[in-house]
């Protein structure tokens, strides 16, 4: 069975299974594990993303509007691979390539079966996983996957459930300001945080400004979507542009982290428990095996850009 992943989560997922070795093409975002970006790219950004993340919005707004496709699918490449199963995600036009996407582009892929994945859930996340498994015909290995998840996940609420909850917001985007959505706001809880901005199950959206300030959380991260750590810290600057910055408690105390939103937090794979992980270390110093900090996020004030005030 040829699998074409055009998801980066369901690339995790296949290769959690032990299923990569029938990986034949991947989306231009799978990068995890590492070895799979040795395989043919199969889309690509249709519009430049190297510039700032207020004209990335417009240009996706412009885009939507406009009724004009945000990735570029590579249509002879994938009918020359002859996959058996494609993934693509269904959640969201935005964040990635949709089954939409692939039959608009690609047309009629013979023998193919495309399986459209979407999440806005914890539980549903751990739904795609046991998807993706079914697909395979590995059901058994997706139910064990599962459970596994589960317990990590149950392991990480019963230590940070011991700890007074901070309060805490976590930006999917800073120009303009999208607070979490979806999944995020359960991994604020298992890692014992109180979130005061966020959409529980919901697509994030973005907010007046004068809400952050307005919350004034304890903790802020600041995670955009597709973003690496590295591209996230550019934010900075942005987010000093506001007003109101220097007077956030989270500024004032420090408290104020950069993450890696691309291969965490924004991503509904097998790194969602991770995302927990990291959240939990930033909150309480709680380390769950190596530890992060510094490699998939660090601390606004250890920036070689931060202008961050002492509290």
């Amino acid at each position: 069975m040829w699998i074409v992943s055009l998801l980066a989560s369901a690339t995790e997922i296949v290769c959690a299974l032990d299923a990569g070795e029938f990986l034949v093409g991947r989306s231009h975002e799978c990068d995890n594990p590492l070895w799979v970006r040795s395989l043919p790219q199969l889309s690509e950004p249709a519009f430049d993303i190297s510039v700032s993340s207020a004209e990335i919005d417009r240009e996706v707004r412009r885009r939507l509007r406009a009724g004009e496709p945000l990735y570029r699918v590579h249509t002879q490449a994938i009918r020359d691979l002859r996959p058996d199963v494609i993934f693509a995600q269904s959640h969201c036009e935005v964040c990635a390539v949709t089954p939409g996407d692939v039959e608009k582009n690609a047309g009629y892929i013979p023998g193919a079966r495309i399986v459209p994945l979407s999440a806005s859930s914890v539980d549903e996340v751990f739904g795609c996983i046991l998807q993706v498994a079914e697909a395979l015909e590995l059901t058994a290995r997706g139910h064990a996957l599962v459970a596994e998840q589960r317990a990590r996940l149950q392991r990480l609420r019963a230590v940070t459930e011991q700890f007074e909850a901070p309060s805490a917001a976590v930006l999917e985007w800073t120009d303009p300001i999208f607070p979490m959505g979806n999944w995020g706001p359960e991994l604020v809880e298992a890692a014992g945080g109180r979130l005061v901005l966020g959409n529980r199950g919901q697509h994030s959206f973005a907010i007046a400004a004068e809400q952050l300030p307005a919350a004034d959380p304890e903790y802020l991260v600041i995670a955009p979507c597709g973003f690496s750590l590295q591209r996230a810290i550019q934010e900075l600057p942005v987010l000093e542009q506001y007003p109101w910055w220097s007077k956030l408690r989270a500024v004032r105390q420090r408290k104020v982290a950069f993450a890696d939103g691309n291969l965490f937090f924004n991503r509904s794979g097998m790194t969602v428990v991770r995302s927990a992980e990291i959240l939990a270390e930033m909150f309480h110093g709680v380390v769950t095996g190596e530890r992060t900090e510094g490699r998939h996020w660090v601390w606004a004030h250890h920036t070689n850009i931060a202008r961050v005030p002492a509290a």
